[in-house]
């Protein structure tokens, strides 16, 4: 299978975050990896992160009559 050429380089990931993990963390991390076969351990993590960030906003949304409206993007 070919990979996807990306034609907006915004949508490229060039930026790099690292986090630390303990090793009761680490463990329940592969625990969790490998129960539900998860393959790609970046890409999960990355969309349990942005899930919970956007859920967050979502709570948070502006209301009705607010002049200042957040954007996130």
């Amino acid at each position: 299978m070919k990979r996807k050429i990306f034609k907006e380089k915004d949508l490229l990931r060039i930026n790099r975050k690292a986090i630390m993990l303990n090793n009761k963390e680490l463990g329940a991390l592969n625990f969790f990896c490998k129960k539900y076969r998860i393959n790609n351990q970046s890409k999960f993590m990355r969309e349990a992160i942005m899930g919970e960030i956007l859920k967050t906003f979502e709570d948070d949304h502006p209301k009705l009559f607010e002049t200042e409206q957040l954007r996130l993007f």
